[in-house]
């Protein structure tokens, strides 16, 4: 809690400790680094950054931030609901990792803090499995123990009234309450090579213009070099498309033809002064031809010219920049000072710095060149969107199996393969991709619960507790029984907590009177109740992504933690107790 310790630390720590003191076989020791829960992190990871490889993230992230605009509260809404829906119908993990990669980048374009974005994300995937008796494993479980029990089971979308309050008492949460709650500004001081941190730091333009030429334009059949855009005009002509194809950055001596549509970087009123000389035509609505830099196929970037770079003395015209490597100089930095508009006769020297614009893969192979080194090295520079039906094949095929009778950590770890084999991302870039920290978060803390279910102390004090309440009132009864469901969620897996409180409840709801199955639902749901610690999958998944502390789980989850207690008690009260 007080964060002086790394929490992976401390559950490294606890995991020697019981392996030390004897209260669990050091087989069990070592267990968690080979149970399901961690293998399924490990491998949402992997598939998560491959389908953000692909540029499928940047596409939803668009959509997202053009449905929502940039209002914070709004795009919360927009992205707890979803993220919630889908969980309801697949691993809560899976859901929360599909839609981290798109909270990111919407982070980095509305400039939003993700603090303040990825949290009530994780908590309303968690919530979400609590719409159907499917969405998490709690309530899947929950049938089969109940059959054991000689109780009939549950249909499909039973628990669904309860799940949907849950959600919108969760959502409902953060709009009143996350100003105060969730943390103001990024903390842990991650730099992106973002658009939108290059466009502020060089005070770029952020839009792009887009114009047809028209057969009676006078541009028809002039070059580049005639036009003299950048001199004239200080507009960048970053794209020229000709039918279905697209070429960036024209060469000088590149023709103007009818019909093409000109792409172009720079301010309205330049704008505005070279579509009146030339006559050109804007594409779509004449009030709206222009919008925010596309990221999904280019972009900006900064480069700097390497100490013996073969371009060493050489201008960016004698170079044949363009041509050679398909970019658009938009600036220059030299010891002289700051180049906008005469950048291409000045001559390069170690050390320079130039602010590109261009397609992400030609971006990626000039800063593997012996010219030029990338200064910040942008995310989307390994963006492959050729391989995006394969990505989606993968992903939904991994969550696929998971439907068939096979463990969430087989069927995601499967399609994670599929992703290596199908040359979506490299075997090395899948290491990469595993958030270690994660991990042993998990991995630790898994023979804890082993620990307290093998030597009956979860039993102790689940007996000792349930004795305390046996002749309260039903709604106290139900209290304590999502309370000790709660806290036992914390410190061992939901499962293990289901699969122990379930039989004990139905024997106190036939003691009590009170319905044996409104009991057993009210466990399931709070096996899910874990929002105080980073110990739930999707917490501890989005805790380092997200830049959170333990401090911020217990300020956030502490309120819903709350909330959510007496909410799911009472509306098992109303359903279930005569």
């Amino acid at each position: 809690m007080t964060d002086r310790i790394r929490v992976d630390v401390i559950a490294i720590i606890i995991m020697l400790t019981l392996g030390w003191l004897g209260l669990v076989s050091p087989a069990q020791t070592f267990s968690g680094f080979a149970s399901n829960a961690v293998v399924s992190i490990m491998a949402v990871m992997i598939l998560g950054y491959g389908v953000d490889r692909t540029g499928l993230m940047i596409r939803l992230a668009r959509r997202i931030v053009r449905v929502a605009g940039a209002g914070e509260q709004k795009l919360m809404v927009i992205i707890s609901a979803v993220t919630a829906v889908i969980s309801g119908f697949m691993q809560n993990i899976g859901s929360a990792a599909l839609f981290l990669p798109a909270i990111l980048r919407i982070s980095k374009k509305t400039g939003i803090p993700r603090t303040r974005l990825v949290m009530p994300m994780g908590f309303m995937a968690i919530l979400g499995g609590t719409i159907t008796m499917v969405g998490s494993s709690p309530l899947i479980l929950l049938n089969d123990l109940l059959v054991q029990a000689g109780q009939s089971p549950f249909g499909i979308f039973a628990v669904t009234p309860v799940g949907l309050a849950l959600l919108g008492a969760g959502i409902l949460y953060f709009l009143l309450f996350g100003r105060y709650i969730l943390p103001t500004e990024d903390r842990d001081g991650r730099k992106t090579a973002g658009q939108q941190e290059i466009i502020e730091t060089w005070q770029l333009p952020r839009k792009m213009h887009h114009f047809i030429v028209p057969k009676e334009s006078p541009i028809v059949g002039m070059t580049r070099e005639d036009v003299a855009l950048k001199r004239r005009y200080g507009l960048h002509l970053v794209a020229v498309k000709t039918g279905r194809d697209i070429l960036y950055a024209p060469w000088r001596y590149s023709v103007f033809a009818e019909g093409q549509v000109l792409s172009l970087l720079g301010i309205e009123e330049d704008t505005e002064q070279f579509v009146e000389d030339y006559m050109l035509v804007p594409v779509g609505d004449p009030e709206r031809h222009t919008e925010e830099i596309d990221e999904e196929h280019g972009g900006l970037a900064e480069i700097i010219v390497r100490p013996r770079s073969p371009y060493i003395g050489k201008t960016i015209r004698e170079v044949s920049f363009r041509k050679e490597h398909g970019l658009e100089v938009i600036l220059s930095l030299t010891k002289e000072g700051e180049h906008r508009r005469d950048t291409a006769d000045i001559p390069m020297q170690p050390g320079d710095t130039f602010v590109v614009f261009g397609p992400w893969e030609r971006i990626a192979r000039i800063g593997e060149g012996p010219e030029f080194v990338l200064s910040s090295v942008p995310e989307e520079t390994g963006v492959e969107t050729a391989k995006a039906p394969v990505a989606l094949l993968c992903l939904a095929g991994g969550i696929g199996l998971t439907f068939t009778g096979m463990s969430i950590g087989l069927g995601l770890l499967t399609g994670a393969l599929g992703m290596i084999l199908g040359g979506v991302i490299t075997i090395s870039e899948a290491y990469r991709a595993i958030d270690w920290r994660t991990v042993f978060l998990l991995a630790g803390l898994i023979p804890l619960g082993l620990a307290m279910d093998q030597t009956g102390t979860a039993a102790f004090i689940a007996d000792a507790m349930m004795g305390l309440l046996a002749a309260a009132h039903p709604f106290l009864i139900l209290i304590g029984i999502a309370v000790l469901a709660t806290f036992f969620s914390l410190f061992m897996s939901n499962v293990a907590a289901t699969v122990l409180l379930v039989p004990l409840v139905i024997i106190i709801g036939i003691d009590t009177g009170l319905d044996p199955r409104g009991l057993a639902l009210l466990v399931a749901i709070c096996a899910s109740n874990s929002f105080v610690l980073p110990t739930h999958q999707v917490n501890a998944f989005l805790m380092t992504p997200g830049g959170y502390t333990n401090a911020d789980y217990l300020r956030a989850g502490g309120g819903m933690t709350v909330l959510f207690l007496v909410l799911a008690a009472g509306l098992i009260y109303i359903f279930f107790v005569p």
